[in-house]
């Protein structure tokens, strides 16, 4: 019921106030890492590619954006999975 103070919430909660963002934000704090990290990793291996087969930038700038395109997929998902998360613990208020 609206106002009902529930007994997961604690004591001394307020209806509609939100949980602390301690656990959310440590589940986001690597996604820049792993942005940085998809996109040298694909870069090292374009350039590999490239010494392997004389195709000089061509497998490096592929690799950059295959890389890139990579970790902005996954953090697209992360992003809409929590999203979805936070409406459904906000539905159940």
């Amino acid at each position: 019921m609206k106002g009902e103070k529930r007994d997961h919430d604690g004591p001394t909660a307020e209806p509609g106030a939100r949980k602390s963002g301690v656990g959310s934000g440590a589940a986001f704090a690597g996604l820049g890492l792993q942005f940085a990290l998809a996109i040298v990793v694909f870069l090292y291996a374009g350039q590999w590619l490239d010494r392997r087969l004389g195709t000089a930038p061509l497998f490096l700038i592929l690799g950059v954006f295959v890389g890139a395109g990579g970790a902005f997929y996954s953090m697209y998902r992360k992003l809409m999975a929590a999203q979805r998360r936070e409406e459904e613990e906000a539905r159940r208020r």
